[in-house]
């Protein structure tokens, strides 16, 4: 039976030791300031409101990461809306998605921006591109920490990644096959790194066929393997995650163990889920030592 992580709802996060890192990957649902006519915006999608901002950067207070991956952020002027540009430093890929994945990172974190993962972008002219991923080195106690954030293709979110299921199980091969390399290439390197972010896929155990891809490119560990994910959970209880974390080299033996959560909001209401996003912040910690 699936275990079901602690819930974080209106308490403030336990400071880290000094030594920690706290990391996490959040999906804010598109985040832009466009307005509702903005003709790179899907029909019927509802503008979020003044007071909608305020609520997402309460909980970014609460949520108190030193690093946060993030996914369907249409860039740094959207970022700055719910981080606090005078606390963290933006990173974002060199295109116009809206759907754009990112990091908001402390400032008192040295972080290097890496060349965008512009392979998983299959259709980079398309209205709705595949998106890049966002590629960043911090620097914690003299160790580095290779970050990638990532949000894959929708559509083929279980069952065999075979092409011949169509056009979506094809595009999730083919980034796959994109992320094996660069796995690959960390693990030549001999890197601590981590992939964060929206797979759009369940992975239920080891054959997954994503997971059997990256790990053949090298060892990983997925930080919240074996867990349900409570974020917008209902009667019936939790829901497959569809977005990991994966550590890799040095990094998985930095994971601190136990310290995998999920930041669900306080709001119940479904209708929330649009102002706020139907995805919540995942977080962990890592001691780089």
């Amino acid at each position: 039976m699936r275990r079901f992580l602690p819930l974080m709802l209106l308490l403030l996060a336990s400071p880290a030791f000094a030594s920690e890192l706290k990391i996490a990957s959040w999906n804010i649902a598109w985040l832009t300031l466009r307005p509702a006519n903005d003709p790179d915006l899907p029909r019927g999608l509802t503008p979020r409101q003044p007071g909608d901002f305020t609520l997402l950067a309460d909980y970014v207070r609460r949520l108190e990461a030193d690093v946060v991956a993030l996914q369907e952020v249409d860039g740094p002027e959207a970022a700055a809306r719910i981080f606090n540009p005078r606390d963290y430093a933006f990173f974002f890929p060199d295109e116009r998605d809206i759907q754009r994945t990112g990091f908001a990172v402390r400032r008192n974190l040295r972080a290097i921006r890496n060349a965008d993962l512009a392979e998983l972008d299959l259709a980079p002219n398309a209205r709705f591109s595949q998106r890049r991923g966002t590629d960043i080195t911090i620097e914690h106690e003299g160790r580095m920490l290779r970050l990638l954030s990532v949000h894959l293709n929708a559509g083929c979110r279980e069952g065999p990644m075979d092409p011949a299921r169509g056009r979506e199980c094809d595009n999730l091969t083919r980034q796959s096959a994109v992320l094996a390399g660069w796995v690959a290439a960390r693990r030549g390197e001999g890197a601590a790194f981590a992939i964060l972010g929206d797979f759009n896929r369940r992975i239920p155990d080891a054959r997954d066929d994503l997971l059997v891809q990256l790990t053949r490119a090298a060892p990983l560990t997925r930080v919240n393997e074996g867990v349900g994910n409570p974020c917008w959970a209902d009667a019936r209880g939790g829901r497959p995650f569809i977005s990991h974390v994966f550590l890799g080299g040095p990094a998985q033996r930095w994971l601190v163990p136990g310290s995998l959560r999920v930041m669900v909001y306080a709001e119940r209401d479904p209708a929330m889920r649009d102002r706020l996003s139907d995805h919540c912040p995942i977080s962990f910690r890592v001691r780089m030592n």
